[in-house]
Protein backbone atom coordinates (compact mmCIF):
# COMPACT_ATOMS: atom_id res chain seq x y z
CA UNK A 1 0.00 0.00 0.00
CA UNK A 2 2.79 2.27 0.78
CA UNK A 3 4.41 1.64 -2.36
CA UNK A 4 1.45 2.49 -4.27
CA UNK A 5 0.96 5.44 -2.76
CA UNK A 6 4.67 6.55 -2.82
CA UNK A 7 4.32 5.76 -6.70
CA UNK A 8 1.48 7.93 -7.44
CA UNK A 9 2.91 10.72 -5.22
CA UNK A 10 5.79 10.77 -7.80
CA UNK A 11 3.99 10.46 -10.42
CA UNK A 12 1.78 13.31 -9.58
CA UNK A 13 5.33 15.49 -8.72
CA UNK A 14 6.11 15.49 -12.39
CA UNK A 15 3.01 16.45 -13.09
CA UNK A 16 1.41 12.78 -14.05
CA UNK A 17 -1.21 10.94 -12.69
CA UNK A 18 -1.30 6.68 -12.25
CA UNK A 19 -2.86 4.54 -15.05
CA UNK A 20 -5.45 6.75 -15.47
CA UNK A 21 -2.95 9.45 -16.82
CA UNK A 22 -2.50 11.08 -19.88
CA UNK A 23 0.09 8.91 -21.68
CA UNK A 24 -2.51 5.76 -20.74
CA UNK A 25 -5.28 7.87 -22.09
CA UNK A 26 -3.46 8.15 -25.20
CA UNK A 27 -3.11 4.89 -26.34
CA UNK A 28 -5.87 3.12 -24.25
CA UNK A 29 -3.87 0.36 -23.31
CA UNK A 30 -0.14 1.62 -22.30
CA UNK A 31 1.28 0.43 -19.55
CA UNK A 32 3.95 2.06 -17.33
CA UNK A 33 7.50 1.42 -17.38
CA UNK A 34 10.09 3.09 -15.59
CA UNK A 35 13.38 2.77 -17.33
CA UNK A 36 14.78 1.02 -20.26
CA UNK A 37 12.84 -1.84 -22.45
CA UNK A 38 14.53 -4.89 -23.52
CA UNK A 39 15.23 -4.72 -27.36
CA UNK A 40 14.24 -1.21 -27.60
CA UNK A 41 14.81 1.13 -30.43
CA UNK A 42 16.72 4.72 -30.07
CA UNK A 43 15.72 7.44 -28.25
CA UNK A 44 16.49 9.86 -30.74
CA UNK A 45 16.19 9.91 -34.58
CA UNK A 46 16.14 13.41 -34.81
CA UNK A 47 16.08 17.15 -33.28
CA UNK A 48 12.83 18.61 -32.19
CA UNK A 49 10.75 20.62 -35.10
CA UNK A 50 12.32 24.17 -35.36
CA UNK A 51 10.30 27.13 -33.36
CA UNK A 52 7.58 28.73 -35.47
CA UNK A 53 7.83 32.28 -36.38
CA UNK A 54 6.47 35.34 -34.10
CA UNK A 55 5.09 37.36 -36.26
CA UNK A 56 4.54 40.79 -35.18
CA UNK A 57 2.48 43.98 -35.46
CA UNK A 58 2.40 47.73 -34.22
CA UNK A 59 -0.27 48.16 -32.17
CA UNK A 60 -1.79 51.79 -29.78
CA UNK A 61 -2.03 51.23 -26.06
CA UNK A 62 -3.16 53.57 -23.56
CA UNK A 63 -1.34 53.88 -20.21
CA UNK A 64 -3.64 53.73 -17.36
CA UNK A 65 -5.84 56.53 -16.17
CA UNK A 66 -5.92 59.19 -15.44
CA UNK A 67 -2.34 60.47 -15.92
CA UNK A 68 -2.72 62.38 -19.34
CA UNK A 69 -0.38 61.30 -21.25
CA UNK A 70 0.11 59.75 -25.45
CA UNK A 71 -0.83 56.99 -26.40
CA UNK A 72 2.15 54.65 -26.10
CA UNK A 73 3.23 52.34 -28.92
CA UNK A 74 3.45 48.51 -27.77
CA UNK A 75 4.40 45.07 -29.88
CA UNK A 76 1.66 42.48 -30.24
CA UNK A 77 1.98 39.03 -31.25
CA UNK A 78 -0.23 38.64 -34.42
CA UNK A 79 -1.12 34.97 -35.77
CA UNK A 80 -2.13 34.48 -39.14
CA UNK A 81 -4.72 32.03 -39.83
CA UNK A 82 -3.59 28.54 -39.02
CA UNK A 83 -3.96 26.11 -42.60
CA UNK A 84 -5.99 22.76 -42.12
CA UNK A 85 -4.41 19.86 -40.52
CA UNK A 86 -3.70 17.04 -42.96
CA UNK A 87 -1.86 14.71 -40.84
CA UNK A 88 -1.87 13.33 -37.29
CA UNK A 89 0.83 11.63 -35.31
CA UNK A 90 -0.70 9.66 -33.27
CA UNK A 91 1.10 8.75 -29.58
CA UNK A 92 2.29 5.08 -29.59
CA UNK A 93 4.02 2.90 -27.15
CA UNK A 94 4.51 2.85 -23.30
CA UNK A 95 6.03 5.25 -21.22
CA UNK A 96 9.57 5.38 -20.67
CA UNK A 97 11.74 7.49 -18.20
CA UNK A 98 15.22 8.55 -19.80
CA UNK A 99 18.23 10.75 -18.65
CA UNK A 100 19.16 13.70 -21.15
CA UNK A 101 21.25 16.44 -20.39
CA UNK A 102 21.34 15.22 -17.21
CA UNK A 103 17.82 16.23 -16.62
CA UNK A 104 15.17 12.63 -15.78
CA UNK A 105 12.45 13.33 -18.46
CA UNK A 106 9.53 11.08 -19.95
CA UNK A 107 9.99 9.90 -23.46
CA UNK A 108 7.60 7.82 -25.39
CA UNK A 109 8.44 5.75 -29.07
CA UNK A 110 6.41 7.80 -31.12
CA UNK A 111 8.76 10.86 -30.41
CA UNK A 112 12.22 9.23 -32.06
CA UNK A 113 11.47 11.64 -35.01
CA UNK A 114 9.81 14.66 -33.71
CA UNK A 115 9.83 16.79 -36.66
CA UNK A 116 9.18 14.37 -39.19
CA UNK A 117 5.72 15.77 -40.74
CA UNK A 118 6.44 19.16 -39.63
CA UNK A 119 9.47 19.25 -42.36
CA UNK A 120 7.70 16.96 -44.66
CA UNK A 121 5.04 19.31 -45.09
CA UNK A 122 6.92 22.16 -45.44
CA UNK A 123 9.08 20.84 -48.20
CA UNK A 124 5.33 19.57 -49.75
CA UNK A 125 3.94 23.02 -49.14
CA UNK A 126 6.51 24.76 -50.85
CA UNK A 127 7.20 21.96 -53.96
CA UNK A 128 3.20 21.03 -54.62
CA UNK A 129 1.64 24.67 -53.79
CA UNK A 130 0.10 23.82 -51.11
CA UNK A 131 -0.51 24.50 -47.55
CA UNK A 132 -1.16 21.99 -44.72
CA UNK A 133 0.21 21.53 -41.36
CA UNK A 134 0.15 18.59 -39.11
CA UNK A 135 -0.80 17.85 -35.73
CA UNK A 136 -0.06 15.40 -32.43
CA UNK A 137 -3.05 13.41 -31.92
CA UNK A 138 -3.96 10.93 -29.12
CA UNK A 139 -6.52 8.20 -29.35
CA UNK A 140 -8.23 9.68 -25.98
CA UNK A 141 -9.23 13.18 -27.45
CA UNK A 142 -9.52 11.67 -31.24
CA UNK A 143 -12.80 11.43 -33.35
CA UNK A 144 -11.86 9.48 -35.86
CA UNK A 145 -13.59 11.39 -37.73
CA UNK A 146 -11.61 11.68 -40.91
CA UNK A 147 -13.19 15.15 -41.51
CA UNK A 148 -11.08 16.16 -38.69
CA UNK A 149 -8.05 14.75 -39.74
CA UNK A 150 -7.61 12.82 -43.19
CA UNK A 151 -4.48 10.41 -42.25
CA UNK A 152 -2.85 9.79 -39.19
CA UNK A 153 0.47 8.64 -38.84
CA UNK A 154 1.94 5.53 -36.94
CA UNK A 155 5.83 5.39 -36.69
CA UNK A 156 8.16 4.14 -33.91
CA UNK A 157 10.63 1.30 -33.02
CA UNK A 158 9.11 -0.54 -30.71
CA UNK A 159 6.43 -3.39 -30.38
CA UNK A 160 3.07 -1.58 -28.74
CA UNK A 161 -0.64 -3.05 -29.24
CA UNK A 162 -4.00 -1.33 -29.52
CA UNK A 163 -7.54 -2.51 -27.57
CA UNK A 164 -10.49 -3.73 -29.35
CA UNK A 165 -12.08 -0.44 -29.01
CA UNK A 166 -9.19 1.50 -30.81
CA UNK A 167 -9.18 -1.01 -33.79
CA UNK A 168 -12.68 -1.15 -34.16
CA UNK A 169 -12.58 2.94 -34.36
CA UNK A 170 -9.76 2.55 -36.52
CA UNK A 171 -11.57 0.04 -39.02
CA UNK A 172 -14.70 2.83 -39.28
CA UNK A 173 -12.37 5.73 -39.18
CA UNK A 174 -10.76 4.13 -43.13
CA UNK A 175 -14.08 2.77 -43.83
CA UNK A 176 -15.13 6.14 -43.47
CA UNK A 177 -12.35 8.12 -45.55
CA UNK A 178 -9.04 8.04 -43.60
CA UNK A 179 -6.05 6.90 -44.54
CA UNK A 180 -3.51 5.07 -41.78
CA UNK A 181 -0.30 5.57 -43.20
CA UNK A 182 2.51 3.83 -41.21
CA UNK A 183 6.48 3.85 -41.07
CA UNK A 184 9.17 1.64 -39.38
CA UNK A 185 11.63 4.27 -37.76
CA UNK A 186 15.12 3.03 -39.09
CA UNK A 187 13.34 -0.13 -40.65
CA UNK A 188 13.10 -1.49 -36.91
CA UNK A 189 11.36 -5.52 -37.19
CA UNK A 190 9.69 -4.83 -33.38
CA UNK A 191 6.95 -2.22 -35.12
CA UNK A 192 6.71 -3.29 -38.49
CA UNK A 193 5.56 -6.87 -37.29
CA UNK A 194 3.46 -4.90 -34.75
CA UNK A 195 1.85 -2.85 -36.83
CA UNK A 196 1.49 -6.23 -39.50
CA UNK A 197 -0.32 -8.14 -36.71
CA UNK A 198 -2.82 -5.04 -35.44
CA UNK A 199 -4.03 -4.46 -39.20
CA UNK A 200 -4.62 -7.93 -39.78
CA UNK A 201 -6.43 -7.70 -36.32
CA UNK A 202 -8.55 -4.23 -37.38
CA UNK A 203 -9.00 -5.18 -41.23
CA UNK A 204 -9.71 -9.47 -41.01
CA UNK A 205 -9.49 -11.03 -44.36
CA UNK A 206 -8.04 -7.85 -45.85
CA UNK A 207 -3.95 -8.72 -45.55
CA UNK A 208 -0.96 -5.62 -45.93
CA UNK A 209 0.06 -6.73 -49.84
CA UNK A 210 3.51 -4.95 -51.16
CA UNK A 211 2.01 -2.47 -53.83
CA UNK A 212 3.09 -2.88 -57.19
CA UNK A 213 5.17 -0.54 -59.33
CA UNK A 214 2.03 0.82 -61.62
CA UNK A 215 -0.03 1.94 -58.02
CA UNK A 216 -0.58 4.82 -58.15
CA UNK A 217 1.02 6.13 -55.54
CA UNK A 218 4.10 5.95 -56.80
CA UNK A 219 3.00 8.34 -59.77
CA UNK A 220 0.76 10.14 -57.62
CA UNK A 221 3.21 13.71 -58.38
CA UNK A 222 6.48 12.05 -59.03
CA UNK A 223 6.75 9.26 -60.83
CA UNK A 224 8.93 6.91 -58.76
CA UNK A 225 10.99 3.50 -60.34
CA UNK A 226 13.36 1.70 -58.21
CA UNK A 227 14.50 3.48 -54.76
CA UNK A 228 17.70 4.31 -53.45
CA UNK A 229 18.12 2.58 -49.92
CA UNK A 230 20.94 2.85 -47.41
CA UNK A 231 21.65 0.61 -44.75
CA UNK A 232 23.63 1.06 -41.24
CA UNK A 233 27.37 0.60 -42.72
CA UNK A 234 26.63 3.52 -45.36
CA UNK A 235 26.44 1.41 -48.28
CA UNK A 236 23.34 1.90 -50.82
CA UNK A 237 21.75 -0.58 -52.33
CA UNK A 238 18.75 0.27 -55.48
CA UNK A 239 15.87 -1.94 -55.57
CA UNK A 240 11.88 -2.19 -55.76
CA UNK A 241 9.68 0.13 -53.88
CA UNK A 242 8.91 -0.79 -50.50
CA UNK A 243 5.78 0.14 -50.05
CA UNK A 244 2.76 -2.32 -48.61
CA UNK A 245 -0.97 -1.07 -48.45
CA UNK A 246 -4.42 -2.38 -48.14
CA UNK A 247 -7.03 -1.49 -50.43
CA UNK A 248 -10.90 -0.63 -49.78
CA UNK A 249 -13.05 -0.11 -53.17
CA UNK A 250 -10.49 1.90 -55.85
CA UNK A 251 -8.77 3.50 -52.37
CA UNK A 252 -5.45 2.01 -50.85
CA UNK A 253 -6.72 3.14 -47.12
CA UNK A 254 -3.54 1.64 -45.12
CA UNK A 255 0.05 2.73 -46.32
CA UNK A 256 2.99 0.76 -44.42
CA UNK A 257 6.65 1.33 -45.19
CA UNK A 258 8.61 -1.56 -43.25
CA UNK A 259 11.84 1.01 -44.33
CA UNK A 260 12.41 3.90 -43.07
CA UNK A 261 11.04 7.44 -44.39
CA UNK A 262 10.76 9.20 -41.13
CA UNK A 263 14.12 10.13 -40.71
CA UNK A 264 14.60 10.97 -44.79
CA UNK A 265 11.89 13.32 -44.41
CA UNK A 266 13.35 14.62 -41.36
CA UNK A 267 16.34 15.26 -43.22
CA UNK A 268 18.70 13.01 -41.33
CA UNK A 269 20.85 9.54 -41.47
CA UNK A 270 22.32 7.25 -38.34
CA UNK A 271 24.77 4.16 -38.68
CA UNK A 272 21.41 1.91 -37.80
CA UNK A 273 19.01 0.01 -39.22
CA UNK A 274 17.87 0.63 -43.07
CA UNK A 275 16.07 3.91 -44.86
CA UNK A 276 15.13 5.48 -48.38
CA UNK A 277 17.73 8.17 -49.04
CA UNK A 278 16.46 11.50 -48.13
CA UNK A 279 15.42 12.92 -51.31
CA UNK A 280 13.83 9.79 -52.08
CA UNK A 281 11.93 9.57 -48.98
CA UNK A 282 10.50 13.03 -49.53
CA UNK A 283 9.49 12.25 -53.11
CA UNK A 284 7.68 9.11 -51.72
CA UNK A 285 6.24 11.66 -48.91
CA UNK A 286 5.18 13.95 -51.11
CA UNK A 287 3.31 11.48 -53.37
CA UNK A 288 1.56 10.08 -50.40
CA UNK A 289 0.56 13.47 -49.44
CA UNK A 290 -0.77 14.04 -53.33
CA UNK A 291 -2.54 10.83 -53.03
CA UNK A 292 -4.61 11.13 -49.68
CA UNK A 293 -5.51 14.54 -51.11
CA UNK A 294 -6.66 13.01 -54.68
CA UNK A 295 -8.35 10.35 -53.07
CA UNK A 296 -10.21 12.02 -49.97
CA UNK A 297 -13.37 12.43 -51.82
CA UNK A 298 -14.21 9.02 -53.35
CA UNK A 299 -12.82 7.71 -49.98
CA UNK A 300 -16.00 9.61 -48.35
CA UNK A 301 -18.27 8.32 -51.52
CA UNK A 302 -17.50 4.96 -51.03
CA UNK A 303 -18.02 4.83 -47.07
CA UNK A 304 -21.67 5.75 -48.20
CA UNK A 305 -23.87 2.29 -48.77
CA UNK A 306 -25.73 2.90 -51.61
CA UNK A 307 -29.30 1.05 -51.18
CA UNK A 308 -31.20 0.01 -54.70
CA UNK A 309 -34.90 -0.38 -53.51
CA UNK A 310 -35.43 -2.12 -57.62
CA UNK A 311 -33.08 -5.52 -56.44
CA UNK A 312 -36.06 -6.75 -55.53
CA UNK A 313 -38.83 -5.90 -57.95
CA UNK A 314 -40.62 -7.75 -61.01
CA UNK A 315 -39.59 -7.45 -64.38
CA UNK A 316 -40.62 -8.37 -68.05
CA UNK A 317 -37.61 -9.95 -68.65
CA UNK A 318 -35.30 -11.76 -66.18
CA UNK A 319 -31.54 -10.65 -66.86
CA UNK A 320 -29.38 -11.03 -64.26
CA UNK A 321 -25.72 -9.43 -64.28
CA UNK A 322 -23.36 -11.44 -62.54
CA UNK A 323 -19.82 -10.14 -61.10
CA UNK A 324 -17.21 -13.06 -60.63
CA UNK A 325 -15.41 -13.15 -57.71
CA UNK A 326 -11.67 -14.42 -57.90
CA UNK A 327 -8.49 -13.30 -55.96
CA UNK A 328 -7.58 -10.36 -57.92
CA UNK A 329 -9.76 -7.79 -55.53
CA UNK A 330 -12.71 -8.68 -57.72
CA UNK A 331 -14.73 -6.25 -56.39
CA UNK A 332 -13.32 -2.28 -56.46
CA UNK A 333 -16.41 -0.31 -57.63
CA UNK A 334 -19.34 -1.63 -55.23
CA UNK A 335 -21.91 0.33 -56.72
CA UNK A 336 -20.40 0.19 -60.33
CA UNK A 337 -22.78 -2.55 -61.49
CA UNK A 338 -26.04 -1.46 -60.26
CA UNK A 339 -25.40 2.39 -61.37
CA UNK A 340 -24.74 0.13 -65.23
CA UNK A 341 -28.11 -1.81 -64.76
CA UNK A 342 -30.01 1.59 -63.58
CA UNK A 343 -28.59 3.50 -66.83
CA UNK A 344 -29.39 0.83 -68.88
CA UNK A 345 -33.27 0.72 -67.83
CA UNK A 346 -33.23 4.35 -67.97
CA UNK A 347 -32.00 4.70 -71.07
CA UNK A 348 -33.23 1.43 -73.11
CA UNK A 349 -36.42 -0.24 -73.64
CA UNK A 350 -35.19 -3.21 -71.84
CA UNK A 351 -36.68 -4.53 -68.76
CA UNK A 352 -33.19 -5.18 -66.66
CA UNK A 353 -33.40 -6.60 -63.39
CA UNK A 354 -31.84 -4.22 -61.20
CA UNK A 355 -29.80 -7.03 -59.69
CA UNK A 356 -26.15 -8.05 -58.93
CA UNK A 357 -25.11 -11.23 -58.18
CA UNK A 358 -22.00 -12.41 -57.04
CA UNK A 359 -20.65 -15.69 -58.85
CA UNK A 360 -17.99 -18.25 -58.54
CA UNK A 361 -17.14 -20.05 -61.63
CA UNK A 362 -17.00 -23.35 -59.58
CA UNK A 363 -20.32 -22.81 -58.68
CA UNK A 364 -22.93 -24.90 -61.60
CA UNK A 365 -25.44 -21.65 -60.92
CA UNK A 366 -23.47 -19.65 -62.65
CA UNK A 367 -23.43 -21.37 -66.47
CA UNK A 368 -26.99 -20.03 -65.86
CA UNK A 369 -26.66 -16.09 -66.16
CA UNK A 370 -26.43 -14.70 -69.43
CA UNK A 371 -23.63 -12.02 -69.05
CA UNK A 372 -20.50 -12.70 -66.41
CA UNK A 373 -18.69 -9.65 -65.70
CA UNK A 374 -15.22 -9.18 -63.98
CA UNK A 375 -12.84 -6.33 -62.91
CA UNK A 376 -10.17 -6.23 -60.33
CA UNK A 377 -6.56 -4.45 -59.83
CA UNK A 378 -4.67 -7.81 -59.24
CA UNK A 379 -3.07 -11.00 -59.90
CA UNK A 380 -5.30 -13.91 -60.37
CA UNK A 381 -5.57 -17.58 -61.76
CA UNK A 382 -7.81 -19.91 -62.47
CA UNK A 383 -8.03 -23.50 -61.71
CA UNK A 384 -8.43 -26.04 -64.60
CA UNK A 385 -12.19 -26.86 -63.47
CA UNK A 386 -12.66 -23.04 -63.48
CA UNK A 387 -11.35 -23.00 -67.00
CA UNK A 388 -13.05 -25.73 -68.11
CA UNK A 389 -16.94 -24.44 -66.59
CA UNK A 390 -15.81 -20.86 -68.44
CA UNK A 391 -15.29 -22.45 -71.76
CA UNK A 392 -18.59 -24.46 -71.59
CA UNK A 393 -20.30 -21.32 -70.57
CA UNK A 394 -18.95 -19.19 -73.64
CA UNK A 395 -18.84 -21.86 -75.77
CA UNK A 396 -22.75 -22.96 -75.34
CA UNK A 397 -23.60 -18.54 -75.89
CA UNK A 398 -22.79 -16.90 -72.73
CA UNK A 399 -20.65 -13.90 -72.58
CA UNK A 400 -18.09 -12.33 -70.63
CA UNK A 401 -17.07 -8.80 -70.69
CA UNK A 402 -13.56 -7.70 -68.20
CA UNK A 403 -12.10 -4.74 -67.73
CA UNK A 404 -9.04 -4.07 -65.80
CA UNK A 405 -10.25 -1.75 -63.32
CA UNK A 406 -8.14 1.99 -63.39
CA UNK A 407 -6.33 0.09 -65.98
CA UNK A 408 -4.27 -1.89 -63.42
CA UNK A 409 -1.05 -4.02 -65.54
CA UNK A 410 -0.86 -6.70 -62.86
CA UNK A 411 -5.12 -7.47 -63.41
CA UNK A 412 -4.35 -6.76 -67.43
CA UNK A 413 -1.69 -9.17 -67.93
CA UNK A 414 -3.50 -12.12 -65.73
CA UNK A 415 -6.88 -11.51 -67.56
CA UNK A 416 -4.81 -12.24 -71.44
CA UNK A 417 -2.72 -15.38 -69.91
CA UNK A 418 -6.20 -16.99 -68.23
CA UNK A 419 -8.45 -16.35 -71.25
CA UNK A 420 -5.67 -17.79 -73.27
CA UNK A 421 -5.55 -20.78 -71.02
CA UNK A 422 -9.53 -21.20 -71.15
CA UNK A 423 -9.22 -22.38 -75.33
CA UNK A 424 -6.10 -24.33 -74.34
CA UNK A 425 -4.91 -26.01 -77.58
CA UNK A 426 -7.47 -23.69 -79.78
CA UNK A 427 -5.95 -20.51 -78.32
CA UNK A 428 -4.92 -19.68 -81.58
CA UNK A 429 -8.46 -20.73 -82.98
CA UNK A 430 -10.45 -18.43 -80.41
CA UNK A 431 -7.78 -15.17 -80.00
CA UNK A 432 -8.60 -12.47 -78.05
CA UNK A 433 -8.22 -9.39 -80.72
CA UNK A 434 -9.25 -5.48 -80.95
CA UNK A 435 -13.27 -5.20 -82.29
CA UNK A 436 -12.87 -3.34 -85.46
CA UNK A 437 -14.72 -0.20 -85.00
CA UNK A 438 -17.42 -0.66 -87.56
CA UNK A 439 -18.73 -4.06 -85.61
CA UNK A 440 -22.69 -3.60 -83.99
CA UNK A 441 -21.26 -3.62 -80.56
CA UNK A 442 -20.44 0.20 -81.40
CA UNK A 443 -23.77 0.83 -82.93
CA UNK A 444 -26.56 -1.82 -81.29
CA UNK A 445 -27.98 1.07 -79.23
CA UNK A 446 -25.52 4.19 -79.14
CA UNK A 447 -23.45 4.92 -81.79
CA UNK A 448 -20.13 5.02 -80.35
CA UNK A 449 -17.52 6.95 -82.67
CA UNK A 450 -15.83 8.97 -80.67
CA UNK A 451 -15.24 8.77 -76.67
CA UNK A 452 -13.22 10.71 -74.12
CA UNK A 453 -10.50 9.31 -71.71
CA UNK A 454 -9.40 10.02 -68.30
CA UNK A 455 -6.70 12.65 -67.92
CA UNK A 456 -4.25 9.83 -66.89
CA UNK A 457 -4.61 8.12 -70.25
CA UNK A 458 -4.27 11.48 -72.43
CA UNK A 459 -1.40 12.22 -70.23
CA UNK A 460 0.73 8.65 -71.06
CA UNK A 461 -0.50 7.73 -74.13
CA UNK A 462 -1.43 10.39 -76.00
CA UNK A 463 -4.78 12.16 -77.27
CA UNK A 464 -6.37 9.42 -78.57
CA UNK A 465 -9.96 9.53 -79.11
CA UNK A 466 -10.97 6.16 -80.50
CA UNK A 467 -12.67 3.46 -78.13
CA UNK A 468 -10.11 0.40 -77.87
CA UNK A 469 -11.89 -3.37 -77.01
CA UNK A 470 -10.93 -6.83 -77.52
CA UNK A 471 -12.47 -9.57 -78.37
CA UNK A 472 -12.70 -13.56 -78.94
CA UNK A 473 -15.37 -14.37 -81.31
CA UNK A 474 -16.94 -18.10 -81.34
CA UNK A 475 -19.28 -18.47 -84.26
CA UNK A 476 -19.51 -15.20 -85.54
CA UNK A 477 -20.79 -14.07 -82.01
CA UNK A 478 -18.53 -12.47 -79.51
CA UNK A 479 -18.05 -14.15 -76.85
CA UNK A 480 -15.67 -11.77 -74.52
CA UNK A 481 -15.52 -8.46 -74.24
CA UNK A 482 -12.35 -7.21 -72.98
CA UNK A 483 -11.37 -3.06 -72.01
CA UNK A 484 -7.73 -2.55 -71.22
CA UNK A 485 -8.97 0.81 -70.05
CA UNK A 486 -11.03 0.67 -67.11
CA UNK A 487 -15.35 0.91 -67.46
CA UNK A 488 -16.24 0.50 -63.82
CA UNK A 489 -15.07 3.53 -62.54
CA UNK A 490 -17.27 5.54 -65.00
CA UNK A 491 -20.06 3.43 -63.93
CA UNK A 492 -19.67 4.59 -60.67
CA UNK A 493 -20.32 8.45 -61.78
CA UNK A 494 -17.34 9.87 -59.32
CA UNK A 495 -14.18 10.82 -59.83
CA UNK A 496 -10.99 8.47 -59.62
CA UNK A 497 -8.54 10.42 -59.45
CA UNK A 498 -5.06 8.08 -60.66
CA UNK A 499 -7.64 6.17 -62.94
CA UNK A 500 -6.77 4.81 -66.44
CA UNK A 501 -10.16 4.50 -68.25
CA UNK A 502 -12.65 6.24 -70.30
CA UNK A 503 -14.87 9.17 -68.78
CA UNK A 504 -18.09 8.60 -67.09
CA UNK A 505 -20.31 9.24 -70.37
CA UNK A 506 -19.07 6.58 -72.63
CA UNK A 507 -17.75 4.22 -69.87
CA UNK A 508 -22.23 4.12 -69.34
CA UNK A 509 -22.32 3.85 -73.04
CA UNK A 510 -20.00 0.89 -73.66
CA UNK A 511 -21.55 -0.74 -70.99
CA UNK A 512 -24.83 -0.43 -72.29
CA UNK A 513 -24.33 -1.23 -75.65
CA UNK A 514 -22.30 -4.87 -74.44
CA UNK A 515 -25.71 -5.95 -72.07
CA UNK A 516 -28.02 -5.08 -75.12
CA UNK A 517 -25.75 -7.05 -77.51
CA UNK A 518 -25.93 -9.79 -75.13
CA UNK A 519 -29.73 -9.91 -74.49
CA UNK A 520 -30.39 -9.81 -78.38
CA UNK A 521 -27.80 -12.45 -79.05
Amino acid sequence: MRQELSRRRFLERVGLTAAAGPAAGMLGQAAWVLGAEENSGPVDCGPPPKAQKHHRTGAEGFAPLPLPVTPLRRTEKKRPPAPPALIGKVALGPVRWITKEGKRTQYRDWMTDPADLNTLLLWTNEKLGINYRSMETDFQHFSFDPRELPALLFAGHNKFSLTDEIRQNLARYVMDGGTIIADACCGWKDFADSFRQEMELTFPGRPLRKLLPDDPIYAAYYKLGNLTYKKADGSTEVGEPCLEGIDFGCRTGVIFSPIDLTCGWDGHEHDRGIRVVIDQARFVGANIITYILGMFQLGRFLSTTKVYHEATAPTRDDFVMAQLIHEGDWDPDPSAVHNLLKHVKDNSTLEVKFKREAAKLSDPKTATYPLLYMTGHREFVWTEEERVRLRNYLMAGGMLLADACCGRLAFDTAFRREIAKVFGAEADKYPLKKIPLDHPIYRIHYDIRRVEYTPRVREDFGPFDAPELEGITIDGRLAVVYSRYDLGNGWEQFPHAYSYGYKDEWALQIGTNVIVYAVTH
